[in-house]
């Protein structure tokens, strides 16, 4: 017993060793060597020999068909407006078939709605030899699956307990730092260390995600005084952003690890955590908010107005709140690559814990960061048209889907309001095209 003890404690050092000097050390200190490049490199070419083995057992027409059904959903829209549609429907009088309009949009909205699907998954035109995204393909080669084998191995015997030692080191690191930071008086030595440690520890939890990540116009970088929103697809957003640049974060209030890590670090840093079920809370968030944008010297606050993730597909709509506090608004652009990962976690389907379990048994985490040119509210533009004005920006940088709808829509129903607001615009549109002549009296349909 005393002999295989010592065999483990010393596997467990020389493993132990290797991490700290050639993942952990680098890290810190914001240096690559090389071996991250070497295994993507290895990777990209393994996933585009997958992609022709997969080419060359499925005929082309079917090739094609499966291309068109992962780009386009699972029906074929047409794209023309409603306003449009109905002008087609012009006549002096109503028909029966003016309501086949209605019917098609009834159909395909139960089918597949705008704003559900982008709460599932993004599905793949290719295979990346994950086991969770293989749901498209029949044919699946002998070689293929010897590779897809090896492959397992490789992600859950090296890669994810490497990954796990790193985010043990990484998340410790945070909250042992930033709580000793807290200890220290205010002051610019408090600051400095605690923008040490929040930078530190970032750097060390991408390692552990195998995280290749490209910014993009570094010139635009959020300045201090300023608020930095961004498209918001995983909680990992923040480890992203942070790793590049230190953040005041605002967000809502976790329990378990997530809360411990959050008690930890608003000690050393003026994070802003609220509960979005208490009014007054949220009352008290924007009064605070305030005040830390109208000091030039703290950190910029960084802000998701979505309020909720969505699939690395497209932006929904934001928050107005974030808009209404005033300063210069610092828009970034965060875009996945979903060939070597899936980050958007649906917390609906599961919880935590499952959701860091597949990022670690990912091949990788590549996303594009872009720093946007810092916007400000015009002079006659409320806070909507703000808000809806820098989505857009953030949407066309991203390449994502500009949608009107509310996130929240993941968990609760559509308002009765919002229903009577689009039975308003239809009726409105149907009395203008002249199809329902007894509605001219101004009374509106059911």
């Amino acid at each position: 017993m005393e002999a295989w003890g010592a065999a483990v404690a010393a596997a467990l050092s020389v493993w132990f060793a290797l991490v700290l000097g050639l993942i952990l050390l680098p890290s810190v200190v914001g240096l690559s060597l090389g071996i991250s490049e070497l295994y993507m490199t290895v990777l990209v070419k393994t996933l585009e020999w997958a992609t022709r083995r997969i080419e060359k057992g499925v005929k082309k027409q079917q090739a094609r068909m499966l291309k068109d059904s992962a780009s386009n959903g699972i029906i074929q829209r047409v794209d023309t407006t409603m306003e449009k549609e109905i002008a087609s429907l012009h006549r002096a009088d109503f028909e029966l078939s003016d309501i086949f309009y209605f019917c098609r949009e009834g159909f395909e909205a139960i089918v597949e709605d705008e704003v559900t699907q982008r709460f599932s998954s993004e599905e793949l035109v290719s295979w990346n030899l994950l086991t969770r995204t293989n749901i498209n393909f029949q044919y699946i080669s002998l070689r293929l699956t010897i590779v897809w084998v090896i492959g397992v191995l490789v992600r859950y015997c090296l890669l994810l307990p490497l990954r796990l030692t790193l985010a043990t080191i990484g998340i410790h690191s945070m909250i042992v730092g930033t709580t000793l930071v807290g200890c220290l008086p205010n002051g610019s030595i408090k600051d400095w260390l605690s923008e040490l440690v929040h930078l530190t520890s970032s750097r060390i939890l991408v390692r552990a995600l195998s995280g290749t990540i490209h910014y993009h116009n570094k010139e635009n970088k959020p300045q201090k005084g300023g608020i930095c929103v961004a498209n918001h697809t995983s909680p990992i957003d923040v480890i992203i952003l942070t790793n590049d640049g230190c953040y005041a974060m605002v967000g809502q209030t976790h329990g378990g690890l997530m809360g411990v890590i959050q008690r930890a670090t608003v000690k050393a840093c003026p994070h802003v955590w609220f509960e979005r079920s208490e009014v007054k809370d949220r009352h008290l968030v924007m009064k605070r908010l305030k005040e830390h944008v109208a000091d030039k010297n703290k950190l910029p606050i960084l802000i998701f107005p979505e309020g909720t993730c969505i699939n690395n597909t497209s932006v929904m709509m934001f928050k107005k709140g974030s808009f209404e506090i005033g300063g210069t608004i610092y828009p970034v652009a965060i875009k996945y690559d979903p060939q070597f990962g899936d980050a958007f976690w649906n917390s609906s389907k599961y919880n935590a814990v499952s959701y860091l379990l597949r990022l670690m048994t990912s091949w990788a985490i590549v996303c594009n960061v872009w720093y946007l040119p810092p916007m400000v509210r015009e002079e006659g533009e409320d806070a909507v048209q703000f808000a809806n004005r820098v989505k857009s920006a953030i949407a066309l940088q991203g390449g994502l889907t500009e949608l009107p709808w509310d996130g929240g829509l993941k968990r609760a129903k559509v308002k009765e309001t919002f229903k009577e607001e689009q039975q308003k615009n239809y009726s409105k549109m149907i009395v203008g095209n002249g199809s329902s002549g007894n509605l001219s009296s101004g009374t509106e349909p059911d």
